[in-house]
């Protein structure tokens, strides 16, 4: 089994992909279209995608894909975000004048660092990864990473779980070409358009769920690119496509909708006891 992924060994998307299957041969790639050509081409059986996190939201880029490809949802996994900060071996924090990291890890730290490293200067890079080996070539500089990146590069862990929020999680999606068969705690996520020029189009297709007590776990809008005012609403719901009422529901939205599209329908993530 082989599982595509975007960015490099250590990388968070990787740990992802070894908690869907930890035997599999990860494939890193260098942009999430990547991912996507790997698994349409036969290069991998899997496709790993970050979607969504729960302090900066939806991963807007990856939802766009998401549109634009015919990969569907097979499954889902939530991976708790625990930032280290990794320096050389032998290094002091009081030598620390700079630190390295990902924009989006920068800012999840951002009070620890405000707190030990006031006077440190920010570097931003284009990963974690990234980050640690711009770290590795210099003296005085740190990066945030993964505990995995440390092992990886042998770097020196300095301080551990420095995210300022310990609740951060990362809600990845497994993209396969394969649909996935009901298993009586399902999900599924779906994307259309409506006439914006009426009044009620919007609310009528809310009411085919709430008329079959279909309960929405996620709503939120994306400009189309096609002309201003107009949006591709996305959703996320209990149940299978394949569900009576669910299949009942989408046929509605589908009759009332100018563009439709089905993610998948796939197990829902149920954490480990």
């Amino acid at each position: 089994m082989k599982i595509a992924y975007q960015g490099e060994p250590g990388a968070f998307s990787e740990a992802a992909g070894r908690r869907v299957a930890p035997d599999a041969e990860l494939l890193p790639c260098k942009s999430f279209e990547e991912v996507f050509a790997a698994v349409e081409g036969g290069q991998a059986n899997y496709g790993i995608l970050p979607i969504e996190n729960s302090i900066g939201g939806s991963i807007h880029r990856n939802y766009d894909l998401l549109v634009t490809h015919e990969l569907p949802i097979q499954a889902e996994i939530e991976l708790p975000v625990v930032h280290q900060l990794l320096a050389l071996p032998g290094t002091t924090i009081a030598r620390l004048r700079r630190v390295y990291s990902h924009p989006q890890a920068l800012g999840q730290c951002r009070r620890f660092l405000e707190r030990c490293f006031p006077k440190a200067q920010l570097e931003a890079a284009l990963s974690t990864t990234a980050a640690v080996e711009q770290m590795l070539s210099q003296e005085g500089a740190a990066a945030i990473a993964t505990r995995r990146a440390a092992e990886i590069y042998g770097a020196q862990v300095l301080a551990r779980g420095i995210q300022d929020n310990p609740s951060n999680k990362t809600r990845f999606v497994v993209l396969t070409p394969h649909d996935c068969p009901p298993t009586g705690r399902d999900k599924t996520s779906i994307a259309f358009t409506v006439a914006h020029d009426r009044p009620g189009t919007l609310v009528n297709v809310l009411h085919e769920f709430s008329d079959r007590q279909i309960n929405l776990t996620k709503i939120e809008s994306r400009p189309s690119k096609e002309e201003l005012g107009v949006y591709i609403f996305l959703v996320d719901m209990d149940g299978h496509r394949a569900d009576p009422p669910v299949a009942e529901a989408l046929e509605r939205v589908r009759e009332q909708a100018f563009f439709f599209k089905v993610f998948g329908s796939y197990p829902r993530y149920v954490p480990a006891a």
